[in-house]
């Protein structure tokens, strides 16, 4: 998807570490404006080649102290100028206008950390639906503070501490807050990025999936020639059955979908997923079983980072002779393979900078991202990668993708090698993990809340412990239950099931699975952990 052919202005944040950041991303989206994050230390001429009409600046974990702290690229602010495009700085970004613009930052003789009340010192700007005086509770998250700020800047709000909390310069186009609008803790934060967006930059809305789709099938039909030939990653998942879905209403039974079990599939997962495919998609899609070719590279390999990239090699290396066969069938080799990756995906995969490396600290490498090999034959097709999991769903709806298919649960690429931790092809690790994630699985659906719930998914413990089991001591496996609410991904909260469920779904595994004899939860939230265990 170009960018520039959104009928929407563009909110360009510049991420400079913050775990919110995504989240200014998905809050902007959210009021029909198209926004895009990249990295705060981009080279200017990335971020005028995207002729965004709001940068936003994010937070992060730095100093500007620091003699490693990131900034953005020397020009940027004389661009900004010069081309009258809005600042907004949030946090560190607040910290790094101020600095970088001939003003003062210390250390506060104070830090605000968590709900904190400011007040409206000035009704203009970012304020001027507010009246002098207004109070509202932030969520801050700062130890440094603006002390002295540059000339032409003014202060507009402060904390209850007496903190600078906004600052902005109306003739030059650029603003602070020193607090996080983004987040749920701050109530009336949506209120604010909402006022200055349309209010004070003048944006224009007009972010919609109806046109993304629309110019996803342009960029498709300009990318593929007439005569080309596209291979899909079939998962069964959304994210794979949308794309598919996507290519082939752009380029017909040019599409050739494969649909691979690498033995790391759920409970009856092949015959569900061919079912649904052929039945209600109708699209074009061949099953290739390669279960022994990817449980025998696995044997041993414990890493799970090595999982992710032995278990991405082997896909590549199967679409690869897919290809081949296609190519003797058709007489054209097919120079294309689609797959469904997300803005997620990409996110986590090329974190923020200020770290030392790159990138920022990977969290993990994804199937879509990070595990594919540097010589692979293929050229990728991703309609999606700039898409949040409920946008993926909306542009399904659009193509009339079955409902129950597009409400499943989120399905790693790796499948079920990263939910049993170490080596997947001890003892029957699997097949004990596929009857407990079952059993879970359609007893949240009995219950009735799987609506209600972003991901839920056993994991095989790498331990055993001592149990009871009629009137015999065992030693026996353990496994865990998850599942969490979220609204991308990006962030999310452990699942408060009901006790009574907990018992049932417990007593029903250690009763219906041999080999297992004791059930825990895990009530982590994302952050500090991931969804997936691995």
């Amino acid at each position: 998807m170009d960018p520039k052919a959104v009928k929407s202005d563009l909110v360009l944040i510049l991420d400079f570490g913050s775990q919110y950041t995504h989240l200014i991303t998905r809050r902007i989206r959210f009021l029909s404006i198209f926004s895009l994050c990249i990295s705060g230390t981009s080279p200017l001429s990335s971020i005028i080649s995207l002729n965004p009409k709001v940068v936003i600046l994010s937070g992060g974990p730095h100093s500007v102290h620091s003699d490693d702290s990131p900034s953005f690229a020397d020009g940027f602010v004389e661009w900004a100028l010069s081309n009258g495009v809005f600042v907004l700085g949030i946090c560190y970004g607040l910290q790094l206008i101020v600095q970088r613009l001939g003003g003062e930052v210390r250390v506060g003789e104070k830090q605000e950390y968590g709900r904190m009340e400011i007040e409206v010192e000035k009704s203009c700007g970012i304020f001027g639906g507010k009246r002098v005086g207004d109070r509202q509770v932030v969520w801050m998250s700062h130890g440094d503070e603006a002390a002295t700020l540059p000339n032409g800047f003014e202060v507009v709000a402060r904390s209850q501490q007496g903190a600078v909390a906004a600052v902005e310069d109306r003739e030059r186009r650029f603003y602070g807050l020193q607090y996080h609008p983004e987040v749920t803790h701050s109530p009336k934060g949506m209120e604010t990025l909402r006022y200055f967006l349309f209010d004070v930059c003048g944006v224009n809305a007009g972010w919609k999936m109806e046109d993304v789709m629309d110019e996803e099938i342009k960029v498709i039909n300009d990318m593929v020639k007439p005569d080309d030939h596209v291979i899909c990653a079939l998962s069964g998942g959304v994210d794979s059955t949308v794309a598919a879905t996507l290519v082939h209403k752009a380029i017909g039974d040019r599409l050739h979908c494969v649909f691979v079990d690498n033995g790391l599939l759920r409970y009856k997962e092949r015959e569900r997923v061919m079912e649904t495919v052929e039945r209600d998609l109708h699209l074009p899609v061949t099953c290739v079983d390669a279960t022994d070719q990817f449980l025998s590279k696995l044997k041993g390999v414990v890493d799970p980072e090595m999982k992710r990239k032995i278990i991405g090699k082997e896909f590549i290396c199967i679409f690869d002779a897919f290809a081949q066969e296609l190519e003797h069938k058709l007489g054209k080799k097919p120079a294309f393979l689609v797959q469904g990756t997300l803005y997620p995906d990409v996110i986590e995969s090329c974190p923020p900078p200020g770290s030392g490396r790159t990138h920022s600290h990977t969290i993990k490498s994804h199937h879509n991202v990070g595990g594919l090999p540097k010589d692979m034959k293929l050229k990728l097709i991703e309609p999606l990668k700039l898409l949040f999991k409920d946008e993926v769903r909306q542009l399904g709806r659009i193509l009339r993708v079955p409902e129950p298919f597009l409400k499943r649960h989120p399905f790693p690429g790796p499948g079920l090698a990263v939910r049993v931790l170490g080596d997947v092809t001890e003892s029957n690790a699997l097949d004990i993990l596929r009857q407990v994630d079952e059993i879970f699985i359609q007893s949240i659906k009995d219950a009735g809340i799987y609506d209600s719930i972003w991901q839920a998914f056993a994991v095989f413990l790498p331990i055993k412990s001592v149990g009871v089991q009629g009137d015999q001591r065992t030693h026996s496996h353990v496994v865990a239950l998850r599942a969490v609410t979220s609204q991308d991904g990006m962030t999310a909260d452990w699942f408060n099931f009901e006790h009574k469920f907990l018992d049932d779904v417990a007593r029903k595994i250690c009763n219906s699975v041999r080999g297992v004899n004791r059930v825990v939860q895990d009530i982590t939230s994302k952050p500090p952990s991931t969804i997936e265990w691995e």
